[in-house]
């Protein structure tokens, strides 16, 4: 046993005070009586002229002399040393994911990290000298967040565990990972302590990395189902009707047999039954009318292990006209592959972009330079504003076609087996977009985003190919109106995944659609219905809000305009919620789960606590003698 604050043996002193005072004589007090004779024996006791007394066994001054040692050893605050937690600095990781949420354990997982964690704390080393220790504490949800910076405070530890909370994010571990790193890499005697579920972990960027990681596994089955993914779409049977695409996925050990139910704005549209065998994903689609903007909801009415992943809600707007400006010489190909790109487009022919015209939507630019570039998406075909290369393009004639990304959205659909190009413009890619078909000279079609504008270059003149001639031409349009569509753009921004901020970009002051203004107040409106204000300077240009851990529908008012956004789990690997046997670092390391052992555990408080039994006991001793 070993001692933290050994000056508290200084107050054994007060040990032989007490004994002293059961050897002191009473004082006699003087009275004037009449006659003496009934006072003998108190004359010969007072007789003696020494003021000590012997000292007698009594049971009152071995419990003061018990409770007296009890508390200078509380004082001194003694402990038990172990083999464990020599490091100088510890850092705890909790791993604060969807999975842990999961109720196999009691209450659930992350509860359990939790009190693991302080286990940890309560062995920590305080004190002065080279024996000290600090801890850290990171929790690892939708973003690393330092809950604690380094201290040997105690009470400081305790307080920044308990009040961590789940999230109902991705495992996302790479960045805490990264910070604890960036604390350890110069301490070779640190310790990086994660508590976890194993599940979904991916630790392949530290294969390099000499990390001094302990693993402290939480969980113990994986009996839960989840829904997987959600889309919603236009009918193409029927425009007033939206198709919802949804799957759900079983990690149970048995067969799912359940239902599914959609809502509209929280009005029951429609149950369907499902079926899913173990360790399968069943698809599941719903056809519903929708005569207002709303959000769509499916749900999963389900009592599994992990309740995160059991819905999933997307806003969906109804559709507008797409107004389309066409720039050209004259293109008959191009002008009908926009025509009939959708129902809900109406193309406008100019000869020339003189100013800045808030009608369209979005602007094609067919080999003709405009007197005014347009600031709302483009389509640009052999043309290139100053701005949006390094450099101006050079010709590259009769460039053959070697690959092209069709897992990208314009791209989906349309192949170039067969296409031939005379001449196209030969540009390096600018880091704001992507190469969407390559030659091996020069990338020929790019697409990105620029500021907040969205761009689709096309480097050659449409009639000096033979794209026009093929299938995938109209298919490639059609993919392009959607993709540059102002709504399509508010949906995806408003389809966000737990973790993903909130962006939305302010309207200029003369702009009616939107009824904000620059540097109005912003309010957020969290699905636990919980207000939070944000402030925007008069030149800022978007709002942004990144507190977006829990999945449910946010609402955002700038002035009088309102805007939804869906926040979903929607990860088939995180709705898998078996523990991990062990991490896997690359492909050679592995580390297994620790068992955590309490060491350097303090023990004051049971002295301290049998301090006050034996208070208790005197107490009572002494009035059970003197009643």
């Amino acid at each position: 046993m070993n001692f933290l604050s050994p000056w508290g043996f200084a107050f054994g002193a007060v040990l032989p005070v007490v004994i002293g005072f059961y050897l002191l004589k009473r004082k006699r007090v003087v009275r004037v009586v009449p006659s003496t004779l009934l006072w003998q024996r108190f004359l010969a006791e007072n007789q003696a002229n020494s003021p000590f007394q012997r000292l007698r066994s009594q049971a009152l001054l071995w419990l003061q002399l018990l409770l007296l040692a009890l508390a200078i050893l509380a004082l001194a605050r003694p402990y038990f040393s172990g083999t464990a937690g020599k490091s100088s600095l510890q850092v705890i990781i909790l791993d604060a994911s969807a999975s842990m949420q999961a109720t196999d354990e009691s209450p659930n997982r992350f509860a359990r990290a939790q009190t693991e964690a302080l286990k940890l704390v309560d062995g920590l080393k305080t004190g002065f000298g080279s024996q000290s220790q600090q801890m850290l504490v990171l929790l690892a949800g939708a973003v690393a967040e330092v809950r604690q910076s380094a201290t040997s405070d105690r009470g400081a530890l305790r307080r920044a565990i308990l009040s961590a909370k789940a999230t109902d994010s991705s495992t996302r571990l790479g960045d805490a990972l990264r910070v604890a790193e960036s604390l350890t890499r110069d301490l070779p005697d640190s310790e990086i302590h994660l508590f976890s579920d194993g599940a979904g972990v991916d630790l392949q960027e530290f294969e390099h990395h000499d990390l001094p990681l302990q693993f402290h596994r939480v969980g113990t089955r994986s009996e839960n189902a989840g829904i997987a993914s959600l889309d919603v779409k236009v009918s193409p049977e029927d425009p007033s009707q939206r198709a919802i695409f949804t799957s759900v996925v079983n990690h149970g050990s048995k067969p799912l047999i359940s239902t599914l139910e959609l809502r509209f704005n929280d009005q029951l549209v429609e149950t369907k039954p499902l079926e899913v065998p173990e360790g399968a994903t069943t698809p599941v689609v719903f056809l519903a009318r929708q005569g207002e903007d709303g959000v769509f909801r499916v749900s999963l009415p389900l009592a599994d292990d992990l309740a995160a992943d059991n819905q999933a809600q997307a806003v969906s707007l109804l559709p507008r006209p797409i107004h389309v400006g066409l720039v050209t010489r004259g293109n008959r190909f191009l002008e009908k592959a926009l025509a009939a790109a959708s129902p809900l487009v109406e193309v406008q022919v100019l000869a020339d972009y003189r100013a800045a015209d808030p009608r369209f939507d979005l602007t094609v630019l067919d080999d003709v330079t405009p007197t005014v570039w347009p600031s709302g998406n483009v389509l640009a075909f052999h043309v290139a504003a100053t701005n949006w290369f390094d450099g101006p393009p050079t010709v590259l004639e009769g460039p053959s076609i070697v690959d092209w990304r069709n897992t990208h959205p314009l791209l989906r659909f349309v192949g170039f087996d067969t296409v031939q190009v005379a001449q196209s413009l030969a540009v390096k890619a600018p880091g704001w977009a992507i190469p969407l078909v390559d030659s091996p000279q020069s990338p020929l079609i790019l697409a990105g985003e620029l500021g907040r504008q969205r761009l689709i270059w096309v480097g050659f003149d449409l009639l000096q190919s033979t794209w026009p001639l093929r299938l995938g031409f109209p298919i490639f349009i059609a993919n392009a109106v959607q993709w540059l569509n102002p709504a399509t753009v508010a949906a995806h921004r408003a389809f966000l995944h737990p973790g993903d901020s909130i962006r939305l970009p302010l309207a200029n002051p003369a702009d009616e659609q939107s009824g904000s203004t620059q540097g109005e107040q912003a309010e957020v409106i969290r699905p636990d219905g919980q207000h939070v204000t944000l402030s925007s300077g008069a030149q800022a240009r978007e709002v942004v809000y990144g507190s977006t851990e829990m999945q449910g529908i946010y609402q955002l008012r700038v002035g009088t305009n309102r805007t939804e956004f869906a926040v979903n789990l929607l990860d088939p690997a995180e709705s898998r919620i078996l523990p991990g046997e062990a991490l896997t670092i690359g492909r050679r390391g592995t580390v297994l789960p620790a068992a955590l052992k309490r060491a350097n555990l303090e023990s004051w408080r049971w002295f301290a606590v049998a301090s006050l039994g034996i208070v208790l006991l005197e107490w009572w001793w002494f009035h059970r003698r003197t009643a």
